[in-house]
């Protein structure tokens, strides 16, 4: 009886250790992260900017990546697309309103792999509006030790959202700004 209450408990030990083996957490560098967008203007062209502060953590699951998370922000004050007036007004109640929501976040619901490629799915809050949407997953990059002795990976994102689910800009017709906004994703990671 007790030789098997012992082995029960290596069991478990090693099993717990192995588990916890598995999961690593990662968190994203902000000086090598960026969100970048593009929408139509006037029906005739497209208008690209950027948003970057993006900061957050990542479990990351090496058995089994579909069990892996992600919980993300970005600063809504650093919004570029070049034009002076036109970040200002970006910027303004009009559109994101930093003073009022000075972040984007994002946490991740579920991850899936089919086929080999990877989508990525969880709750965006934009201007107060949480919706979910789903992104398409390039990566991980295998892990780079540098010279500093950090392990970094990283990976790309793309997706595409409708900005009147979110109540952006309500009132900015589709044919000035469309409704439609495609956006990417770049993230670099250390590994803690």
């Amino acid at each position: 009886m007790r030789n098997r209450f012992v082995m029960a408990l290596a069991v478990a030990i090693a099993t717990s250790f192995t588990g916890h083996a598995q999961t690593s957490n990662w968190t994203i560098d902000p000086i090598h992260s960026s969100i970048n967008f593009e929408v139509r203007h006037m029906g005739v062209s497209n208008v690209h900017g950027s948003i970057m502060g993006v900061k957050g953590t990542i479990l990351y699951d090496e058995k089994d990546i579909t069990h892996s998370s992600v919980q993300a922000t970005a600063d809504t004050t650093t919004v570029n697309t070049n034009v002076e007036k036109r970040d200002a007004d970006l910027k303004s109640p009009n559109y994101f309103d930093v003073a009022k929501y000075p972040q984007i976040t994002f946490k991740s619901t579920s991850l899936s792999k089919v086929d080999g490629k990877l989508t990525l799915t969880g709750e965006l809050t934009l201007a107060g509006t949480t919706k979910t949407v789903t992104l398409d997953v390039d990566g991980p990059a295998p892990p780079q030790t540098g010279k500093d002795g950090k392990t970094r990976s990283g990976f790309s994102a793309s997706g595409r959202l409708k900005r009147s689910d979110f109540n952006f800009a309500p009132k900015t017709p589709t044919v000035v700004i469309g409704d439609d906004i495609k956006f990417s994703i770049d993230v670099e990671i250390d590994k803690q």
